[in-house]
C-alpha cells in the first residue's frame, strides 16, 4: 500500500519516517519525499496506529484524495526548485508538475488555489525564495550567478520577486544573518506572499496558521 505523508519535505524526513514503519513492523519497499509504499498492506487499525506514531513525530498520514492530491504537488514542488537545475529546464515548471502527475493543469491550479488559498505559480515562487534565502547564507555565489541557478532572467527579476515575499532586498537579507528562513513544509499560505504595498501593513515574518 503507498502512504502519503504530509510535512515529509527533507532525506531526514525519510529516514524518521523509514526507522517509524520499520520499528512497527512494516517492511518498506519504496521511499520518496511525501510517499511511502509499505507492505503488507495495513490493517484500519493498523493505519491508526502509523498515524499515531507519526504525528508525534511531525508528520501526518494523509488519507483523503484531494489531500494526497495537494501534497504531491507541493512534493513535485520542492523537488524541482531546491533539487533540480533550474537553469536546464526549458519548460513551465506547472507544465512539468502536471506531466509528472497525470493531471490536467487547469484542475490543479484550481485544486490548488481553492484549498490553500494561493495559486501554484505563487507557491513555486515562495520555495524559490527560500531556496534563495539559503544559497545567500552559502555566500557562495553572486547575486547574478544565483538568478542563473534559479532560472531566473536576471537578478533585477530575482530581486523584483525576493523582495515582494519578503519585504527587503537580497543585498538586505544577506546583512542581516542569521536570516529568517521557513520551513519547506510551512511555505504555504496566502498570509505569506504579498505585494510591496500589503507588506507595509503585515509583517514579512508572518507564517502559516
Amino acid at each position: 500500500m503507498q502512504l502519503h505523508i504530509k510535512n515529509m519535505v527533507c532525506d531526514r524526513c525519510i529516514l524518521i519516517v523509514k526507522q517509524q514503519l520499520d520499528h512497527l513492523g512494516f517492511s518498506v519497499d519504496a521511499i520518496s519525499l511525501g510517499k511511502v509504499l509499505v507492505s503488507p498492506d495495513p490493517e484500519p487499525l493498523k493505519l491508526r496506529e502509523i498515524s499515531s506514531a507519526l504525528q508525534v513525530l511531525g508528520f501526518e498520514l494523509i488519507d483523503k484524495e484531494k489531500n494526497q492530491l495537494i501534497e504531491q504537488i507541493k512534493t513535485q514542488v520542492i523537488e524541482i526548485v531546491h533539487y533540480s537545475d533550474l537553469s536546464a529546464i526549458q519548460e513551465s515548471l506547472m507544465n512539468i508538475i502536471a506531466r509528472n502527475l497525470d493531471r490536467d493543469y487547469v484542475y490543479l491550479s484550481r485544486l490548488f488555489s481553492d484549498v490553500e488559498g494561493i495559486t501554484i505559480e505563487k507557491y513555486i515562487i515562495q520555495q524559490k525564495v527560500e531556496k534563495i534565502k539559503e544559497l545567500l547564507e552559502y555566500a557562495e555565489l553572486n547575486l547574478n550567478e544565483i538568478a542563473y541557478q534559479m532560472g531566473y532572467s536576471s537578478s533585477a527579476h530575482l530581486s523584483t520577486q525576493f523582495k515582494a515575499v519578503t519585504g527587503m532586498p537580497p543585498s538586505k537579507y544577506k546583512s542581516q544573518q542569521p536570516g529568517d528562513r521557513k520551513p519547506l513544509d510551512r511555505v504555504s499560505s496566502a498570509k505569506a506572499y504579498t505585494t510591496q504595498s500589503k507588506l507595509r501593513r503585515v509583517s514579512p515574518c508572518a507564517q502559516a496558521d
